[in-house]
């Protein structure tokens, strides 16, 4: 098979294959080595005697071996052939294993007939049936029997020779049994049967493995030549072993053991299931025809010999022997069997032929493609009667008008283009080629508009072309429609983001990019979200169906607007070149805010109205801005307009860039602090407020910068909290592993040293959901470090309505089966805290510090913490307040049955050395009613002062307050 076949019809070998050359090289440097030995005699008579018997009978021995094995070990079509010349070998060791038996062993001269001839006979059969395995196997008798003929053909010939120059003699040759004579013939006419074979082989070998045929040909083809000159009389007189002689048939032992294993090393090896493909693949231009006329030619050029042969001694006047004639008559009977055949089998390819050209001219006519001929002028000789149905015209009105007539003239120059193209390409690169072109269309066709969209396959014909030609209307139509919903929303039919920012690419940088007043409108819609929640997804549909035929109703006819994704809307509003700045800002505002009242008027969906608003951000296209970065400043300031309350239109200023920078700087920073270890952790005491006992403390992260900056949290969660520490939120999770993992260790060491104080960790509601943190892994990273469940209490510190209650409310059941106690932080701020109470299971209420920072003021307040913390009580909660800074605030807390507080009236987050300082006292003074004693309030620091002044030294006085977030790391 040729390479290019190869290619197709399987995947290329691996690079790590190589055909190799060693193996080639230690071959011949044996077969060399061997023939140098017999060429000077091997030193002396009884080593040539030995090399020349067993060096045989090993060389054979190694070719039945590795035959043998690679026909046990590859399972292919040739496998047979393979085991039969193991065979064949087998018999050729076994002969010169006993000739050396007799002439070395027991040093005697080799009688005859024995053993060893024998051996030597029964080589030939297996090799002959072999070399018929390795042929191509005929398809029909005929073709067997034209197979066989040819054998006959060729070794008839080589036979009328051989009996003529030197067979005769030795038939004839007297003083010899009738044993000794037949075999003297025996050994010519099975070389001559195997010669014949291997020539009939050579031309109808098969493809596959070729290579290792070819190598298995030659070996055999080697032994024969070897035989033959042994057979002579004049050689055969003279014969002795470890003459030159026998590195023949060593040569072709060796050759025959290494012929199997060629396919594989050069790559031509397949499984047998792509054998046949691969046979019937068509061989490059140029590479067969040589080989196919010889293979015809053979049976002609044999008989021509054996005619040749005959007439040479007649011509001599040498008598014709019996033998010679009669062969001579099969040879000449086989060859005029054979031509009858041949012509038989000619005639019956020449009715296929028939058959076959009415099959295709009724496929042409039945087609529902178009099958048109159209001469070197262009004038259509031909037209298929499918030309009706197709182009609605009859063939016959068709047929001898030009086709330059029938195309469209937009379509005409492309076509005649790429027509002289195709013809100026040579065949063998280019032999089709496609062309897609409009075709005028008959009266017959209905519902056309005069034109067809027509695809055809060029062929070439006699310097003409033939053209196969279908109908590709609707699909042109489909593409069309396909384009347009690639480029355009699904929902609203407005164009996309891509058709969008293709767009606005074009207004940035085309001819018009001058036009400074150019404006990307960023539109969202606000409270779109709560519409799916409340009366469903199909609503929310109807009400983006409704918007977007607003806006596409509100923009002028020189600007588009497209839907982005979601709820966000676009537009482009093109510029009518104004240089003031003002009247730019003005014009697109006063568009801007048309475009947001009309978005928030009320939609009517299943008979009620649902209103939205809609938030808009604008930027211009002012000079240097890309178009991507034109898109993501109208998104800023889309977002701006949402944070400063939504349903407002706000336009670009660059700091709003800066900011962007600043949050994005500060995540990477926060990322290489995560990484570095910057980040610290500080325990702020909870204190009971009936005696100053401390009871917990409660962690918080602090982040220390490289350059010596504190972060607390209220500066950095903006940037870690709720999922935007990144994208998907992996750093914020990151962060929450850090701090939980190193509350619990930190506060196992202080067990260990004698201060059992339980660690508050604050969570969200979506972390405690994380499988990271699932109740086995808390309960494996407390058992790693040793802590008792009881002494970890996790804060909840989200009350998200979105979050999955019933997954919340069983993960925190399971913790609480392990001993952690579970805490609901931030009570009191939002809507959602209600409902978390009645459906978590909760052990600790703490109450927002925005109830704190009034509830000695405010009245409304008071009462509001009083009836917080009376739910506490009834439900057999704790209660800590949070952001307990005033010594008043203690008093009104405990008044109204608050237990525990913590904040600047008692400590300020602590390092470890502080608190363990702290821990030693075990009690915070807290401040009493007037009259009873007075207290010691403590400063941040941990550290009691009393304070001095108008009032006296003894005076009640709290230090200067600071926020929970802003307290300062003390220095380690």
């Amino acid at each position: 098979m040729s390479a290019p076949g190869a290619m197709l019809s399987r995947p290329p070998a691996p690079a790590g294959n190589p055909p190799g050359a060693v193996p080639q090289i230690v071959l011949v440097v044996v077969c060399g080595g061997y023939a140098v030995g017999a060429a000077f005699g091997w030193g002396s008579p009884e080593v040539a005697a030995f090399m020349g018997d067993f060096g045989l009978s090993f060389a054979a021995f190694l070719a039945a071996f590795s035959c043998g094995l690679y026909a046990r070990k590859r399972r292919t079509r040739f496998r047979p052939a393979w085991m039969l010349f193991a065979a064949s070998s087998g018999m050729a060791g076994l002969g010169n294993g006993v000739w050396g038996w007799y002439e070395v062993v027991q040093g005697t001269t080799v009688p005859s007939p024995c053993l060893a001839d024998f051996c030597f006979l029964l080589f030939a059969p297996p090799a002959i049936v072999g070399l018929l395995v390795l042929a191509k196997r005929p398809v029909t008798v005929a073709r067997w029997i034209c197979l066989g003929l040819d054998a006959w053909l060729i070794a008839g010939s080589l036979v009328t020779l051989s009996w003529s120059l030197a067979l005769a003699h030795t038939a004839h040759f007297q003083g010899r049994s009738v044993a000794q004579s037949a075999l003297s013939l025996a050994y010519p006419l099975l070389d001559i049967v195997l010669v014949s074979m291997v020539l009939a082989l050579h031309f109808r070998r098969s493809s596959v493995h070729r290579s290792a045929i070819n190598t298995a040909v030659a070996a055999l083809a080697l032994t024969v030549l070897c035989d033959a000159l042994f057979s002579s009389p004049l050689l055969r007189e003279h014969y002795r072993s470890g003459q030159i002689l026998d590195a023949g048939w060593f040569a072709g032992s060796m050759l025959l053991a290494y012929a199997p294993w060629v396919a594989r090393r050069s790559g031509e090896e397949c499984p047998e299931e792509d054998v046949k493909p691969a046979a019937r693949r068509v061989p490059p231009h140029g590479s067969r025809p040589i080989a196919g006329s010889l293979a015809a030619l053979t049976p002609y050029l044999a008989a021509a010999v054996c005619t040749l042969g005959i007439l040479t001694n007649v011509l001599d006047g040498r008598r014709i022997d019996r033998v010679v004639l009669f062969t001579g008559c099969t040879v000449v009977l086989a060859l005029v069997v054979r031509q009858g055949i041949m012509l038989l089998d000619n005639i019956t390819l020449t009715q296929e032929l028939a058959q076959k050209e009415n099959h295709f001219r009724s496929l042409v006519q039945g087609s529902s493609d178009v099958i048109m001929i159209a001469a070197p002028t262009g004038v259509l000789r031909y037209v298929s009667p499918a030309a009706a149905g197709v182009y609605g015209r009859d063939a016959e009105e068709l047929v001898g008008s030009e086709l330059a007539s029938l195309i469209h003239p937009e379509d005409l120059g492309r076509v005649v283009h790429e027509v002289r193209r195709f013809l100026a390409a040579a065949p063998e690169d280019e032999p089709t080629t496609r062309i897609e072109c409009r075709f005028r269309a008959g009266e017959q066709r209905l519902g056309g508009d005069g034109w067809l969209n027509v695809e055809s396959t060029v062929n070439r014909h006699h310097g003409g072309l033939i053209f196969n030609s279908r109908d590709v209307t609707e699909r042109v139509r489909l593409q069309a429609q396909l384009q347009h919903n690639a480029s355009h929303d699904a929902l609203t039919d407005l164009p996309n983001r891509a058709l969008f920012t293709e767009r606005v690419t074009q207004a940035v940088t085309g001819r018009r990019a001058s036009d400074h007043d150019t404006a990307v409108l960023y539109i969202d819609l606000d409270g779109f979200k709560q519409v799916n929640d409340t009366i469903g997804h199909q609503a929310g549909d109807e009400l983006l169906i409704q918007a977007a035929r607003r806006l596409g109703d509100s923009v002028r006819a020189g600007d588009i607007a497209a839907r982005l994704g979601g709820d966000e809307f676009a537009a482009l509003i093109t510029g009518d070149g104004t240089r003031d700045l003002a009247a730019r800002e003005f014009r697109i505002h006063e568009i801007a805010d048309r475009l947001r009242i009309k978005l928030s008027e009320p939609y009517r969906i299943d008979g009620r109205d649902v209103r939205v608003a809609a938030s808009i951000g604008v930027a211009f296209a002012d000079p240097g801005v890309s178009p991507a970065g034109l898109l993501r400043n109208a998104d800023l300031a889309m977002y701006r307009a949402k944070q400063a309350g939504k349903g407002r239109v706000e336009l670009y200023a660059p700091q709003m860039q800066s900011e962007v920078a600043h949050r994005a700087e500060l995540a990477t920073k926060l990322r290489t602090a995560l990484h570095d270890g910057e980040f610290a952790l500080l325990h702020q005491p909870v204190v009971e407020l009936a005696g100053g006992r401390v009871t917990a403390v409660a962690a918080h992260a602090r982040w220390r910068s490289a350059q010596g900056i504190l972060f607390t949290p209220a500066e950095f969660l903006r940037v870690g909290d709720r999922g935007r520490f990144t994208e998907d939120g992996d750093r914020a999770a990151e962060l929450d592993r850090w701090q939980l993992e190193e509350a619990v260790e930190q506060a196992a060491a202080r067990h260990r040293a004698g201060y059992p104080v339980p660690v508050a960790v604050r969570l969200s509601a979506r972390r405690l959901l994380d499988h990271a943190l699932s109740p086995a892994g808390v309960e494996a990273l407390l058992t790693r470090h040793g802590l008792p469940s009881r002494a970890l209490v996790l804060e909840l510190s989200e009350s998200d309505s979105r979050m999955p209650l019933d997954d919340l409310e069983r993960r925190l059941v399971a913790l609480r089966r392990l001993g952690v106690r579970i805490a609901l932080d931030g009570f009191g701020s939002g809507y959602a805290a209600i409902g978390a109470l009645r459906r978590l299971p909760v052990d600790i209420l703490r109450l927002d510090r925005g109830l704190i920072d009034g509830v000695v003021e405010s009245a409304r307040l008071h009462k509001i913490t009083a009836g917080l913390l009376r739910i506490a009580g009834d439900l057999g909660m704790q209660s800590v307040a949070d952001g307990v800074d005033l010594p008043e605030q203690v008093l009104a807390l405990r008044s109204m049955g608050c237990t525990h507080g913590m904040g600047m009236a008692f400590s300020g987050p602590l390092d470890e050395h502080r608190l363990r300082r702290s821990l030693t006292h075990a009690h915070y003074p807290v401040p009493e009613l007037p009259g009873q004693s007075r207290a010691v309030v403590l400063t941040g620091s941990g550290l009691p002062v009393r304070h001095g002044g108008p009032a006296g030294p003894d005076s009640l006085m709290h230090p200067p307050l600071r926020s929970n977030s802003e307290t300062s790391v003390p220095p380690t």
